[in-house]
């Protein structure tokens, strides 16, 4: 009876803790670094895919020697490199600033036709409707606009302001594919990028990178709110040195839109 009621005991417990740690990674980001440590050029991280896996199937980033954006989606981590191939990677990849979420669709909406950024960002607004909490945003639909990606950077590692002068930008028409990103609110600034900060993958895998402008046609919208964040900061004696407490928000503003 005694053995009986231990494993009845154990089993209710294991059943809590199971639920209790799903009930916190729903509404969960996981952050490697900061945004003004890459904004400073601390491009080197010891956090590999393999580790972010264990955390979220949805999110954006870039891999160590800031070499190409990273997207990843449905679970699938990808890279795109500044020569506009896509490359699937493999959990040893190594990155130095990366978002992600379990992705849980808490919001819905559609986007009929909007042409440029300034209308997405309006589209989005009335969907999301908050100003408070963090955001993750999956939109599926027809992307045309421009996006970029940087090359691998040698040491000594350039500032990210530097490094964007030599980016490569694509020119996406008519593309099929989705936008997958965060929306932060103004409080992040300096930890994150405030506002919208959204990366673009096509169906066949062939186009997308970091969106710099453009617009999206028939277009659904998925949002998830994050209410639960943790970030980790990486133990190099680059970051150590960063300068992180300064205002980079026009600096990132203009990375962020460059073209």
């Amino acid at each position: 009876m005694k053995v009986v009621k231990r494993t009845l005991v154990f089993i209710v417990l294991f059943i809590f803790l199971t639920a209790s740690v799903s009930a916190q990674s729903q509404h969960s980001m996981y952050q490697i670094s900061t945004i003004n440590a890459l904004m400073q050029g601390v491009y080197d991280g010891d956090f590999t895919v393999k580790d972010l896996k264990q955390h979220g199937n949805f999110g954006i980033g870039t891999l160590n020697h800031l070499d190409g954006e990273m997207i990843a989606l449905d679970g699938n981590f990808y890279q795109v490199k500044s020569t506009g191939e896509i490359k699937v990677l493999s959990g040893e990849a190594k990155t130095p600033f990366a978002n992600v979420v379990n992705f849980r669709t808490d919001k819905v909406g559609q986007i009929k036709t909007v042409v440029n950024f300034s209308e997405l960002e309006k589209a989005l607004d009335n969907i999301i409707q908050d100003k408070n909490y963090v955001y993750a945003i999956r939109i599926d639909g027809i992307f045309t606009g421009k996006t970029r990606s940087i090359g691998a950077q040698s040491k000594p590692y350039p500032s990210l302001s530097e490094a964007a002068k030599k980016q490569v930008v694509f020119d996406i028409i008519n593309t099929k594919g989705t936008i997958v990103g965060f929306w932060c609110p103004e409080y992040v600034s300096g930890i994150n990028v405030k506002g919208y900060h959204l990366h673009f993958i096509s169906d066949d895998r062939k186009s997308g990178g970091h969106i710099l402008s453009g617009g999206i046609t028939d277009g659904k919208v998925q949002v998830s709110r994050i209410s639960d964040f943790r970030m980790v900061l990486p133990s190099g004696t680059a970051f150590q040195a960063a300068e992180l407490n300064k205002d980079y928000s026009k600096e990132l503003a203009e990375v962020e839109k460059s073209k």
